[in-house]
């Protein structure tokens, strides 16, 4: 349970990405953290522009530790590739079941890093079996959603 609570905590700071503008000043920023903004760019391409957009007038700091820590220090690890990565997340945030707005994030972050619609869906049914029908049908509901919106 202990494992599950620390890479949710990860998935969660894993959803931020930063905005297109807020590269000004980046020649300002750490090494880490520009490393951190071009795995973002990699993976999440604009999808999570909105989230550092609304943290940028609360909470500048947090938005850098965001692309920080889970962006520099742990995606670009090289023990798993980042669709690996991207179907541990999917599998954390459908099983928290209150976390839709990144769940959806990171299934456009998937299909960015080559997983399928298939796989993606498979992923969230098989949370059915260890968080139950109600996490995994809102993990269905968020990716139909995402998938609707590439039409």
């Amino acid at each position: 349970m202990k494992k599950i609570v620390v890479l949710c905590i990860l998935v969660i700071l894993q959803t931020v990405s930063l905005m297109a503008d807020s590269t000004k000043g980046l020649e300002m920023k750490s090494e880490r953290f520009k490393i951190g903004w071009e795995k973002l760019k990699e993976i999440d391409g604009s999808a999570g522009e909105n989230v550092i957009s609304s943290l940028k007038d609360i909470a500048p700091q947090f938005a850098d530790l965001l692309i920080e820590f889970p962006f520099a220090d742990i995606y670009t690890r090289k023990e798993l590739d980042l669709k690996s990565r991207e179907i541990a997340t999917i599998a954390a945030l459908t099983a928290m079941g209150n976390a839709k707005p990144q769940l959806k994030v990171h299934i456009q972050a998937a299909l960015n890093v080559g997983l399928t619609q298939k796989e993606i869906i498979e992923i969230i049914m098989q949370m059915s079996v260890y968080s139950g029908f109600p996490s995994a049908l809102n993990g269905l509901f968020a990716a139909k959603e995402v998938f609707e919106e590439q039409k």
